[in-house]
């Protein structure tokens, strides 16, 4: 691990979390710790309107912040997206959120890191060139490999829209077969196009390329929450 991408181990009210040392090294999938709703500000549960007493404790969810009765807010449940290293209380709601989030980071996150081939086309240009595609291993930047090299990073991606086809004339089915990327040049307001195409010449190489496609727009459904936070 680099200097760049040391992490250390903090405590906050919520929990024990997992974080870069420097700020600009975090991912860019991350979401940072909500504020709380101060306990002065709910005398009742925020979901089921339960009176909180001695008896009825209040519980704070780690991923809204709202406030909530034990049995509102029981779940404990993983939220990498915050860097926690345990599984933490989280409200019914959130909870179903979180566990999406899971697969992702079990999953889809593996599949980007590994990286698939595609024909890559830059700008206008006529001519594309075979590349191998993936995420690099801080979750920081699209790393492409071929003849040429490119390293975009990943907060520089303005847009992505996945191009599919569809196996029937009513277009029920359809399947992934490349992208339109386009992303900032650091430094500048320019921005630059890149467009993805499977390539044809073997079924495994387009099943590969499919799935990392897949993984690709939910990664960039994480990233738009992102900045609306």
């Amino acid at each position: 691990m680099s200097g760049g991408d040391a992490k250390k181990l903090v405590r906050s009210p919520s929990g024990l979390r997992m974080v870069p040392e420097h700020r600009a090294a975090r991912s860019p999938f991350g979401l940072d710790e909500p504020p709380w709703v101060p306990d002065k500000e709910c005398p009742r549960c925020m979901q089921c309107d339960t009176k909180f007493d001695f008896i009825t404790r209040k519980h704070h969810c780690r991923r809204c912040g709202k406030c909530f009765c034990d049995k509102c807010c029981s779940k404990k449940v993983p939220l990498p997206r915050m860097c926690f290293v345990d599984p933490v209380r989280q409200c019914a709601e959130c909870a179903l959120v979180s566990l999406k989030e899971t697969e992702f980071y079990d999953k889809q996150l593996k599949v980007l890191m590994n990286g698939a081939t595609f024909f890559v086309t830059l700008g206008t240009s006529d001519k594309s060139e075979l590349m191998v595609c993936r995420l690099s291993n801080n979750q920081r930047y699209l790393v492409l490999d071929g003849d040429s090299h490119y390293e975009i990073e990943i907060i520089q991606i303005s847009t992505v829209q996945i191009l599919t086809e569809g196996f029937t004339p009513g277009g029920g089915n359809t399947r992934a077969v490349g992208m339109i990327l386009q992303y900032k040049v650091p430094g500048s307001e320019e921005v630059t196009q890149m467009k993805f195409t499977a390539g044809e010449d073997f079924s495994c190489n387009k099943k590969l390329s499919a799935a990392w496609l897949a993984a690709m727009h939910k990664a960039t459904k994480l990233l738009y929450e992102s900045r609306d936070q």
